[in-house]
């Protein structure tokens, strides 16, 4: 037995082990493994704190970006409706100076017929008094002829124009 190797280091475990509890060895162990589990737990409430933290964060960007989106759609909606406003608004305007064109036009082919019936009646006007002057010129003779013809002609200008 004292000659096997095992018994030997059986005997200096035992020995090393009654040192280990004279020196108290083995409450500094239990304090260090102590030590090390509350540094565990502090890292652990730590990492929880963190993943709340990060988790409110994460729900506050969300909460902003929701807003954003219902932001950038009201400012689409906005844009639509102005940009109808104005093409309305400018088929209304198109339509006013579309409307004063075709009014303007008429009126200056009212006032081209007016002046051609003008220019007509001016033409014809003259027609008989030069006709009407030269029948009575050539039927009536004397003093008598040249102040009927003044007077007629005179007339005829005045009653045709």
């Amino acid at each position: 037995m004292f000659a096997q190797p095992e018994f030997w280091v059986a005997v200096s475990f035992v020995i090393l082990m009654a040192v280990f509890a004279y020196f108290g060895v083995h409450r500094t162990v239990l304090t260090a493994l102590d030590h090390r589990s509350e540094r565990i737990r502090a890292e652990l409430d730590d990492a929880r704190r963190l993943k709340d933290e990060a988790a409110k964060l994460l729900a506050e960007y969300k909460a902003r970006h929701a807003k954003a989106e219902a932001e950038a759609q009201e400012i689409i909606a906005s844009a639509k409706a102005e940009a109808e406003r104005i093409a309305a608004e400018a088929k209304t305007k198109m339509e006013d100076f579309v409307a004063r064109r075709t009014k303007t036009a008429e009126s200056k082919i009212a006032l081209a017929e007016a002046q051609a019936l003008a220019d007509v009646r001016a033409a014809a006007a003259d027609a008989a008094v030069t006709a009407a002057s030269t029948i009575l010129a050539q039927s009536v003779r004397g003093p008598v002829a040249d102040d009927l013809l003044a007077k007629g002609i005179t007339e005829v200008k005045a009653k045709l124009n």
